[in-house]
């Protein structure tokens, strides 16, 4: 755990560094508010003395930690819990070779998400385009919230009646693997709290599948529409995961993403 806490840094999740820093990684204190649990809880956790947990109070943990599933398991072994193996499948980082496959696509668009829009891995074009936040109070950067938490003037993508309750529906198309599992479900809650239209969407039940699109997105920095096609591939030993790549529809959306890359890489060089 203490070695795990160690390779997550302030940055992965969304925290500035700060002066005089000596902890390598994130500080008890720190995955303990991410969490949402005690610090002297966290501690005893770390340290494997009794305590009480419940599996959603462990995902959260995880969810911080960035926790595989051996990693996962043994941190219910460290509290006590019963482990499900097969439930909570959802990854939370990729290797450096899904990290290079989608460095060497850039300046196209491409990121890597999991079952429920979590953000796993993303190159250069993917953040000029997209710049997903992190989830309040998480440290985890998911696309859906992203969306449907952003205002109209601030969202990338263009037809949003058209977008967003085919993403809802791809998301449903996965959750039947989870009904009930802690995580999602007080993912949704909380997405259905912070977007009526999120609640509103869910509540229709719609299913669709990942597949190919093709999807308008502006950027304040260039003039036009950037109309990309989406393509979904699947991830060996990445369970549910899978890797978006996007390419520009037509010459005029060629031109603007080649533009607006120009200008972000001017403004990361100043």
């Amino acid at each position: 755990m203490r070695g795990r806490r160690a390779r997550v840094t302030p940055a992965d999740v969304g925290m500035a560094p700060g002066l005089r820093r000596r902890t390598p990684g994130l500080r008890r204190e720190e995955v303990a508010q991410l969490s949402g649990v005690g610090v002297t809880w966290y501690t005893w956790l770390e340290q494997g003395r009794p305590i009480n947990a419940s599996p959603q109070v462990l995902d959260a943990v995880a969810r911080t930690l960035r926790l595989d599933p051996p990693e996962r398991e043994h941190l219910y072994e460290l509290a006590g819990v019963a482990f499900l193996p097969g439930r909570e499948s959802d990854a939370f980082e990729v290797g450096e070779e899904v990290q290079g496959i989608i460095d060497a696509l850039d300046p196209l668009p491409a990121v890597v998400y999991n079952a429920r829009y979590d953000v796993l891995a993303t190159n250069p074009g993917y953040r000029d385009l997209f710049g997903i936040p992190v989830m309040p109070g998480t440290g985890v950067r998911n696309a859906l919230w992203s969306l449907f938490t952003a205002s109209e003037e601030d969202c990338p993508v263009v037809h949003r009646d058209q977008e967003l309750p085919l993403m809802a529906a791809t998301l449903r198309s996965g959750y039947g693997r989870h009904v009930g599992e802690p995580a999602w479900e007080s993912f949704i809650a909380e997405l259905s709290e912070a977007s009526p239209y999120f609640a509103k969407l869910w509540r229709s039940g719609d299913v669709v599948p990942p597949g190919r699109r093709v999807k308008t997105f502006r950027h304040w920095a260039v003039a036009g529409e950037i109309r990309m096609t989406s393509v979904s591939l699947t991830v060996n030993g990445l369970p549910e995961c899978r890797i978006v790549t996007y390419t520009p529809a037509d010459e005029e959306s060629r031109e603007l993403l080649g533009a607006l890359r120009a200008h972000c890489r001017g403004t990361r060089d100043r």
